[in-house]
Order: structure tokens, then sequence, then C-alpha cells
């Protein structure tokens, strides 16, 4: 059995919808509210939806948040490690919704922010093949001085997948340098892939963040689609065209959909076109975990053109260099 061991741990998403963002010292009534699992559940759920076995690395708290999230994950056959950390419950993020999907955020850290050398040292880990992490758990300085040095510590037969995230800029140069160093797939927006490589041409960001791994890299470019770099080749995979209401979460599904996919034996390109189609069905929903299953995005692969290009030009590193 091939598992995906997820680093990174969920939160407690409170989801306003809203017309407009509140001026400073001004209230904005919600047209809508609703309380989810997000956080680092997001990609468990992609993933899961696309046929994966995933499991998360961590322990978590105590507390409703905690007994909300441990439900969720019951829910969709995902185990954790045993025990739970007391006197912490997990964190929760406030998203404040607009139309057009949108989404800006406040968020304060729980359990999920707490990382002890021990419980890495008590990770089962044979079944494990494929490690994800995001920037958002190397952004909490009770976590990333014992997580960094043991991903850069797994051996060469688990695939390691990093999303830097909107923090990427806040995690120390040190830390980040580890797990960059150590990562086989980078998995990145256009902000986070310019800031990791200096590079404001997105092809050329894309090639700088795959040269030298085992596996590539992915710049998700939203609407757009994504540009899938590896071996100092580029494509471009094209978007699948909705009509979006929430944009929560959209990033999440496409990796874990992608990891999914790889597991199951699909080549880079195919994992990547299913990826856009899951990333882009979720936007459709609102809610941040709301990966289609794999039957409603197979149907669409179906449908589209074979051609994959989309004017992109394959070329080798050393030309964007």
């Amino acid at each position: 059995m091939s598992v995906i061991l997820q680093m990174t741990a969920p939160v407690v998403d409170m989801i306003y919808k809203v017309r407009a963002l509140p001026v400073s010292g001004q209230e904005e009534a919600a047209e809508d509210f609703a309380m989810e699992v997000g956080g680092g559940f997001n990609a468990m759920a992609a993933a899961r939806a696309a046929g994966a076995d995933v499991r998360l690395g961590r322990r978590l708290g105590t507390g409703p948040f905690s007994d909300t999230v441990a439900m969720r994950l019951e829910e969709l056959g995902i185990g954790t490690m045993e025990g739970r950390l007391p006197g912490l419950d997990q964190g929760c993020c406030v998203v404040l919704l607009e139309p057009g999907g949108e989404r800006s955020f406040v968020s304060h850290p729980g359990a999920e922010g707490t990382i002890r050398p021990a419980d890495l040292a008590g990770l089962d880990l044979p079944d494990v093949n494929h490690v994800l992490l995001s920037g958002y758990v190397l952004h909490y300085d009770r976590a990333r001085d014992a997580l960094a040095p043991w991903i850069a510590a797994l051996g060469p037969g688990i695939t390691v997948v990093f999303d830097p995230s909107p923090v990427a800029h806040l995690i120390p140069s040190g830390v980040l340098a580890q797990v960059m160093a150590r990562a086989d797939w980078i998995s990145a927006n256009e902000d986070e892939a310019r800031h990791l490589t200096g590079r404001a041409d997105a092809p050329a960001a894309a090639l700088a963040l795959a040269a030298g791994r085992r596996g590539g890299a992915l710049l998700r470019q939203g609407a757009a689609g994504c540009l899938l770099a590896t071996g100092g080749a580029l494509e471009c995979v094209p978007p699948h065209h909705v009509a979006p209401v929430d944009t929560n979460g959209a990033g999440d599904c496409h990796i874990g959909s992608f990891m999914a996919r790889l597991i199951s034996g699909d080549p880079p390109l195919a994992a990547a076109r299913y990826a856009n189609v899951a990333a882009a069905l979720s936007t459709t929903r609102f809610g941040p975990a709301t990966a289609p299953a794999r039957v409603e995005v197979e149907a669409i692969l179906r449908t589209q053109a074979n051609d994959t290009r989309n004017g992109c030009i394959t070329t080798n590193k050393e030309e964007t260099e």
C-alpha cells in the first residue's frame, strides 16, 4: 500500500460570505456563514477523492475544534497519530469570502503549530512513499525546528512534495533552505514562485524551481491552468474553465489531486491535467475542502482536447537562465 503522509495539520475555517470587505472600524453583515475543517485537511480530502490513501503525521489537540477535525478525518478514513496534545485545541481561521470567490484570512494557531521531536520519532513510515508539507507548518516557531531537519533526513525512497504557501517569505531562510533542498516536487503559485526564484517570468520561474529535482515543479496559475516543469522541459497545462464561487482551498485541491494521480501511476502531465480539472471544479462549491469525485474529473478529461501545450514552448532550462 502506498500512503501520502500529510505534515500540515488541519484547522477549523469560519467562512463569512460578504458583499465587500469591511472598512477599518466598520461592520459588514455576512450573507452566509459556514464552519468547515480546512488547512491541511483540504489536500488530504482531495487526495482521498482522487483515490489515494492518506495519513496525518500529526497529533491533534484537545478541545471542540480538535473534535470536529477528528470527526471529519474519520469520515474520510484518514488516520492520525495516537494521543492528543493536552492544553491546545486546533487553530481557527476566519475566511472573508467576496463575490467572485476571492478570499481574505485572519488566523490564530493552535495544536497545528506544535511539533515535538518525539512525535516525529514515533511516526510509522514503512508504507509511506510520499510526504506533503506546506509553508504554513514551517511558519510556526514551535514546529519548524523539529520538522525541517526531519524532512531533510528522509531517505530517497520517499518523495517529498512542498507547497511553500503565501507565508513563504516569513519562513526563516535556513529552515526554508533545508526543505527546498530535499523537496522532489514544488507546487507554488506565481507570487510564491517569484519570491523563491527572483524571476518575474512564470516559465523561467517554473524551470528554476524544478532545476535539480528528482520530480519537478508545478506553477499554479489559477484560471490560466498551470505550468509543469520537469527535466529542463516545460509544459503548459490548460485550465478547465468554470464560474468560481469560492477559491478557498483550490491550491490545496490541486496539489492533493496531483499527488494522488502520481501515486496511482499517472505520468506527471496526466496528473497535472487531472489536478487542473479537480481544482477548477472545487471552486464552484462553497467551502475549503470541496474536491470532486474522481469519476466527475475523468468524465471531463475524456472530453478535453488532446493538445495540452496551448501555446507553451518546450525549452531547456539553460535557455532561460
